[in-house]
């Protein structure tokens, strides 16, 4: 069964630091772009953080500086370390798996992060 997981999200002051994890089952993990999308009430979702099977990274400039993607290939799992938080931060998080060369695309269920005091 072809899944993504997230956990980690919460409710955080700011300033505060949150650690995303996304746990992939079903898919050939390694191949995948896997990134970190968001989804704030009334906008659409926009691209966070994203890292290539090769290790390539990409950050949304809002967010340069202060979150952090990476993975693991052996426990099939990508990271999304947040610091310095701020209430603009605050979405739904999603975790994405895409692979390139046929554009397959897989969404996990979300995870509401909050930033407020």
């Amino acid at each position: 069964q072809v899944q993504l997981v997230e956990s980690g999200g919460g409710l955080v002051q700011p300033g505060g630091s949150l650690r995303l994890s996304c746990a992939a089952s079903g898919i050939a993990f390694s191949i995948y772009t896997m990134g970190w999308y968001r989804q704030a009430p009334g906008k659409q979702r926009e691209l966070v953080a994203a890292l290539t099977s090769g290790g390539s990274t990409n950050y949304a400039d809002s967010v340069k500086g202060r979150f952090t993607i990476s993975r693991d290939n052996a426990k099939n799992s990508v990271y999304l370390q947040m610091n310095s938080l701020k209430p603009e931060d605050t979405a739904v998080y999603y975790c994405n798996a895409l692979r390139t060369l046929t554009l397959r695309n897989i969404w996990g269920q979300g995870t509401q992060v909050t930033v407020s005091s």
